[in-house]
């Protein structure tokens, strides 16, 4: 009777596990996987002909690839060539058969006589009338590069380049030329060229750029030579072999430093500007424009928060402070402007001093003269500068009410004056390009939930010419349906967060569905997809394993945003995404019956790679499972921007005693970034941390001191290292990747272990 009892009680148990298991669908996820391949053309990207609003662009559809030149003036567009012409014409030539759909044509450019068209197309160059049709085979393709070295000066007299770290000329045209040496003090780590650790005798490409004049050259050198090294080794070498690399780590001691030097080339004089301010400070050149006698730079000071615009004279290197600027907690380098017209006469400049970022004219001696644009709203990318007209073209975001504030609308502005005017009313985001006159704008604009649309505008906005759509029959073929997008509150209870959600293309509103989450923190960006997307990344394909998968912002993440919202996790750069995060998947669980809050998955990369393993350590009892690649778990040492910008670091004086000086003031700079090592021991639930072995941005290190760590606590998880892979994955390695993250949410959130008998990646594929 007892053994009866206990059989009753296994099957009992075994049907309870098979109902609440669901099958993952791997084979309808692999369908979509690779879903954007398919689709052809999305927008378009204008080649714009040299000082000229004529341009060309070419874009695939189920047709083929097919080519269009536009003349705007004409309000004219048509084919560049027919490609079926091109290809009889090629084959004339060459004896060979050429797909028409695909023509095999590559680095297409126009001469100056803007009918010119030329291009490659295998071993050989080829130029194209697009008026009379004629087809002319020109020399052969040189296999290699020989004068990447060369750096000409705008009037074509002579060419700039580095020689063993120092700086060389030599005039053109001349095969006997002699080279003359310009610098001695050139050394590795403190080089006029590029590469600053080769010491061969080859000619390279140098530090050094010309002024518009081709009178004098300038060169912003930096001097790395007490900064540490960093390494990753390379496996798949023919012998692994070591990738050594300076690489500054926030609050060290030797950080890079900076010297800006302009050479006359007649008299071959040197003259230092004098940069010098802050201790550690950041240089970079603003401007160096027509005239040689004076030069813009901009100096930054180490802890991010203030820095100065400044002319200097080229004759006698002295410096002047046009703008100095302060802003707590950091400088916005994402939105930032600076830009000089007419010679310096004016100076545009992005600034955030009220919390919101807009545009001011300065004078040429740093005067404020008006402020360009206003309001509660963020003035951003510029788009194109009339200088004629006094009009300055830009994107704009959360001007317009009941609009996604992260949506790109572009906006014109008088220069002289306050004011914008909204040129793309449609409700979408629009990424546009301006040829130099600023005549016009090519407008590729979407949504998530709106289909592509390719116009060209002119300058007051009217669509003047229709350039193209997208082909998606074979999209909407396969099932694809379109993602939705939501609004949640931020665990504040007032900040609106703005997100997507992906849906399996057979959703059962019956049934309930675990909820993942694509993250990724900022602050310098979100995750967000804004744009119509059929993969969605990573999501679209990850939702058909039977899946709800969400993406939306958190508070410290889009500069797009307020100045408040974007600096939120400043001196908090591991936890302040977290609490967001946990709170938008509660709304979207009352909101929605058919999401399951007792299954949530959490995945990103980089910085979603360490805001998803602090998930799973700061609120393990909510969080499911994560899939971590590539993440930043220790920002200690991560470079030396990301940390002492967005978290902070601190300036440090102190008195120190000299023998011979006597007592002195010392600066020094710390901080100390919480990493997620440090919340290894309570960690619950499941995790898969995956790191490319040669990535020489975010260190494997990161991952690996992750995985000591929970180690040492005593904690399961799963460890994938990709070989040869850097910071961004690529090929069958990604492939890879994208599938173990199925297989880790399948087994987790699903109860479907079936990948774990799969000897083959793509098991659920094969039969046998």
């Amino acid at each position: 009777m007892n053994t009866w009892k206990l059989i009753v009680g296994f099957v009992i148990c075994c049907c309870t596990g098979s109902v609440s298991a669901q099958q993952a669908n791997f084979v309808q996820a692999e369908k979509f996987r690779q879903i954007n391949a398919e689709i052809g053309s999305l927008n378009v990207i204008p080649n714009f002909l040299k000082d000229s609003d004529k341009f060309w662009y070419s874009y695939k559809t189920g047709e083929g690839t097919k080519y269009y030149f536009v003349d705007p003036a004409k309000r004219e567009k048509r084919y560049l060539f027919e490609n079926e012409y091109l290809a009889e014409e090629l084959t004339k030539l060459t004896a060979k058969p050429y797909n028409y759909r695909q023509l095999p044509v590559k680095d297409l450019k126009f001469k100056e006589d803007e009918k010119t068209l030329q291009f490659k197309v295998e071993k050989f160059n080829y130029e194209y009338d697009i008026y009379t049709h004629e087809l002319i085979q020109k020399d052969s393709v040189q296999k290699e590069k020989e004068n990447e070295w060369m750096s000409f000066s705008p009037d074509s007299t002579y060419i700039v380049f580095a020689r063993k770290h120092n700086l060389y000329i030599m005039k053109t045209g001349d095969k006997d030329s002699v080279e003359i040496q310009l610098t001695t003090d050139g050394q590795p780590f403190f080089s006029y060229a590029y590469d600053q650790r080769d010491t061969s005798n080859k000619r390279q490409w140098a530090r050094a750029h010309w002024f518009e004049d081709s009178k004098k050259l300038y060169t912003v050198r930096s001097d790395e030579r007490k900064v540490k090294d960093l390494w990753v080794i390379d496996i798949l070498a023919d012998r692994p072999k070591l990738e050594e690399y300076r690489y500054a780590m926030a609050g060290d001691k030797d950080v890079p430093q900076y010297e800006l030097t302009v050479i006359d080339i007649a008299t071959k004089k040197q003259v230092k500007i004098q940069t010098e301010k802050w201790k550690d400070q950041s240089l970079r050149v603003a401007h160096a424009g027509k005239e040689s006698d004076r030069i813009y730079f901009e100096r930054r000071r180490r802890t991010c928060d203030e820095l100065d615009i400044c002319k200097a004279s080229t004759e006698t290197g002295e410096a002047q402070v046009l703008i100095n600027e302060k802003s707590k907690p950091y400088f916005n380098d994402q939105m930032y402007h600076l830009s000089f017209l007419n010679e310096g006469k004016d100076i545009i400049w992005w600034s955030e001093r009220t919390g919101w970022g807009h545009f001011y004219r300065y004078d040429a001696e740093g005067n404020l003269k008006n402020q360009i644009t206003s309001g509660r709203w963020v003035a951003g990318k510029v788009v194109g500068i009339d200088t004629l007209g006094r009009t300055l073209y830009f994107e704009g975001y959360g001007r317009e009410k009941d609009r996604n504030p992260y949506y790109s609308f572009i906006y014109k502005a008088n220069i002289d004056a306050t004011g914008a005017t909204l040129l793309t009313v449609e409700d979408a985001n629009h990424k546009t390009v301006m040829p130099k006159s600023c005549r016009y704008i090519v407008d590729n604009y979407s949504r998530v939930d709106l289909e592509p649309r390719s116009v060209l505008r002119d300058s007051k906005g009217k669509v003047i010419v229709e350039l193209a759509r997208p082909d998606l029959k074979r999209l909407y073929e396969t099932g694809w349906k379109m993602p939705e997008r939501f609004t949640v509150k931020a665990k504040d209870g007032v900040t609106d967060l703005y997100g997507v959600m992906w849906k399996p293309v057979d959703f059962d509103s019956t049934r309930r569905y675990p909820i993942i989450s694509y993250v990724y923190p900022g602050p310098q960006t979100e995750a967000q997809t804004l744009d119509f997307s059929p993969s969605g990344v990573y999501n679209n394909a990850l939702a058909q394993v039977g899946f709800i998968v969400v993406n939306f912002g958190h508070r410290g993440g889009s500069p797009q945003r307020d100045k408040w919202y974007h600096t939120y996790g400043h001196d908090n750069l591991r936890d302040y995404a977290l609490a967001d995060d946990k709170y938008g998947i509660e709304q979207l669980a009352d909101r929605y019956p058919f999401i399951n809050i007792e299954k949530v998955g959490i995945f990103g990369h980089s910085g979603g790679g360490f805001m998803s393993t602090a998930a799973l350590c700061t609120y393990p009892d909510f969080y499911t499972a994560a899939v971590s690649s590539a993440g930043n778990h220790d920002n200690n040492i991560y470079n030396k921007w990301w940390g002492e910008t967005h978290h902070g670091v601190k300036e440090v004086k102190k008195t120190v005693k000299d023998s011979v000086n006597g007592e002195q003031e010392e600066i020094g700079f710390q901080t100390k970034i919480p990493t997620n090592q440090e919340l290894a021991k309570n960690f619950k639930g499941y995790l898969l941390l995956v790191t490319g072995d040669f990535d020489n941005n975010v260190h494997p290190g990161n991952t690996l001191r992750m995985a000591d760590a929970l180690i040492r606590a005593g904690k399961n998880f799963d460890l994938v290292v990709l070989p040869g892979q850097r910071h961004g994955f690529r090929g069958i390695q990604q492939d890879f990747y994208q599938r173990k993250m199925w297989f880790h949410f399948a087994k987790y959130l699903l109860g479907d272990s079936s990948a774990d008998t799969y000897y083959q990646i793509d098991g659920f594929n094969r039969r046998n």
